[in-house]
């Protein structure tokens, strides 16, 4: 009995021991760092793999800047010469003009100069805008010579020359006061009603000028048409000059303070200022003008006022020309469209009127079809000669 008592006990002690034991091994197994758990079954440990660093971008190449090449500056126009528009100017004017010089030596070649004769002569250069005056003043001379004098006074080609050439009066002073006087730029108004090409006249008087190789300086001051300052920027802008402009429907006096300041401080020979061509009311436009004359010469006098008429409006243009002239002093005359149905005799007949001489013809509508004026090459094309 106690044999077996004793048997017992150390079965009870082993099967302790044993149950311990596996619980001892679990515990430890799943205390195991996990990492390590992969070697499990092969009956070896693998070791840890070897940390690896995140991929770093492999450094790039700064992107090489290509710089585009500025676009090469328009080359400026080289505006012709006087000399090459005076040759355009004989041979325009003898194809639009020649009529009235070939009609005129027609009746004067008649062998016997009537009554008659001398009223058709008279009707023809009324009928070219001439004017009552200088028509009653041209028929009495050719008169005289013609008829009292007989062939004394030479072949009828040569006298009608001689005297429409003292009609449109070769001893004016036709030229642009276009020089730096006491340091100071010459001061151009250009005066006119819209519609005669006046804006237009201003950028192809500025290629005159470059052409002579003046500095100019080009203002806006018509800032009541917005067109007005945008046309005039792209003349100036063909041949290098600058334009002063303001926002449309401002001062236009301060525009052309503006302009003259900046003509004085680039030491420019000339400012041209283009003005407002309004014509609703005579005290209105002698407002503005006498305030865009009187701010500009703060800084510098005003060398010349050129009026701008269209030589295809006949009377309605000695009109406006009477209204100018009331307005301001008006130093010179700048006829467009003189090429095209014009009548050559409004050339005599704006003289008179206004007592000042036509500079500038407008000649077509090139760049370069303005050029000054020149009383041998003009009655030379109303006789029909190139």
């Amino acid at each position: 009995m106690g044999e077996l008592l004793y048997l017992i006990i150390v079965l009870a002690v082993v099967a302790v021991v044993t149950v311990a034991g596996l619980v001892t091994s679990g515990v430890r197994r799943s205390r195991r760092r996990p990492d390590l758990e992969r070697g499990a079954g092969t009956g070896t440990i693998a070791p840890p793999e070897p940390e690896v660093e995140a991929p770093t971008e492999a450094p790039t190449e700064a992107p090489e800047v290509v710089t585009e090449p500025e676009p090469a500056a328009p080359a400026l126009e080289r505006p012709e010469s006087a000399a090459g528009r005076l040759v355009r100017l004989r041979q325009r004017l003898s194809r639009s003009q020649g009529a009235l010089g070939r009609g005129l030596l027609a009746l004067l070649s008649r062998d016997r100069l009537d009554e008659d004769t001398w009223e058709e002569i008279e009707d023809s250069l009324l009928t070219a805008d001439v004017g009552v005056g200088p028509t009653q003043e041209l028929v009495e001379r050719l008169r005289t010579r013609l008829r009292v004098e007989g062939g004394a006074a030479g072949k009828p080609r040569d006298v009608l020359r001689e005297e429409l050439l003292a009609l449109v009066d070769p001893t004016m002073d036709r030229r642009l006061a276009a020089q730096r006087t006491d340091g100071k730029p010459s001061v151009m108004m250009v005066v006119g009603v819209n519609g005669t090409g006046k804006t237009t006249t201003v950028g192809k008087l500025a290629r005159v000028l470059v052409a002579e190789d003046k500095q100019v300086v080009l203002g806006a001051a018509d800032t009541f048409r917005a067109a007005a300052s945008e046309q005039l920027t792209t003349w100036g802008e063909r041949v290098g000059v600058p334009t002063v402009r303001g926002p449309e429907g401002s001062d236009p006096a301060s525009v052309a303070f503006e302009a003259v300041r900046t003509g004085m401080e680039q030491e420019a020979d000339v400012v041209l200022v283009d003005t407002a061509g309004r014509l609703q009311n005579k005290a209105g436009l002698m407002d503005e003008l006498g305030k865009v004359k009187r701010v500009v010469e703060k800084q510098a006098p005003v060398s010349e006022v050129l009026l701008v008429l269209d030589a295809t409006t006949g009377q309605n243009g000695m009109i406006q020309a009477r209204v100018f002239s009331e307005v301001v002093d008006v130093t010179g005359i700048v006829l467009t469209k003189l090429d095209g149905s014009a009548k050559g005799g409004i050339v005599v007949a704006v003289q008179r009127e206004l007592g000042v001489p036509v500079k500038l013809v407008g000649l077509g509508e090139g760049p370069d079809d303005l050029a000054p004026f020149d009383p041998g090459a003009f009655v030379d094309a109303l006789l029909g000669e190139g």
